[in-house]
């Protein structure tokens, strides 16, 4: 007896190789960033050279992939794009510390960002998913805040443990327009810039203050 083939069924195929598609595309691109950043943190004068390799600036990284390349799908496929993106970026930035320069040293430190890239790649994937294809205000403003806070939470660390003004206003700066700039109407512009603060202490919180006890 003939079967007959559903366009659904001649879709999955499709749709499979598109997930995988976006998350190689995130996962190349990640790893390319990883050995510009590692560049860049010679290039940039100063204290500057920290944000070449920042956690905000990293996990910017898979908020604009989730952005980009998730134009249809899931939330999981933009979880997988963040994913790829970000340990991507660990992978370029120790493989070139490794190959490129005079090595990376102990594995302490690139199994620990590779397990915050873990978290932190899904996570802000996720964000942008909910930023960009976000079907109410709630969703949009919540994955923004979260985008928005990660500077929130640089410039805390600048201004209090590190005492770079110069820096911190740079990454308050950024803190502001995120949700100016990328919000849709005012209302969400509001919403956005206040839920962003919350964000930014619970991310240095559970962030940057344990790595400040590791890193001691």
């Amino acid at each position: 007896m003939a079967t007959t083939t559903t366009p659904d069924e001649l879709a999955e195929p499709s749709r499979s190789f598109g997930s995988w598609g976006t998350t190689m595309t995130a996962t190349v691109g990640g790893m390319l960033l990883g050995v510009f950043t590692n560049l860049a943190q010679g290039w940039l004068p100063g204290a500057w050279n920290q944000l070449a390799n920042s956690g905000a600036v990293w996990s910017a990284v898979a908020f604009a992939a989730g952005a980009l390349l998730v134009e249809r799908g899931t939330v999981l496929r933009a979880a997988l794009v963040g994913l790829g993106a970000e340990a991507g970026l660990v992978v370029g930035y120790y493989g070139y510390a490794e190959f490129g320069r005079d090595g990376m040293g102990a594995l302490f430190f690139p199994l620990v960002w590779l397990g915050l890239a873990c978290v932190a790649g899904p996570l802000f994937g996720v964000a942008a998913y909910s930023w960009r294809r976000g079907r109410d205000a709630r969703s949009r403003v919540v994955g923004l805040a979260a985008f928005a806070g990660l500077f929130g939470m640089e410039g805390a660390m600048y201004a209090w443990d590190l005492h770079y003004a110069p820096q911190a206003w740079a990454c308050f700066a950024v803190f502001v327009l995120v949700p100016l700039l990328m919000a849709r109407t005012h209302r969400e512009r509001l919403l956005t810039l206040a839920a962003a603060v919350p964000c930014a202490l619970l991310a240095y919180a559970i962030v940057e203050l344990p790595l400040q006890s590791v890193s001691s």
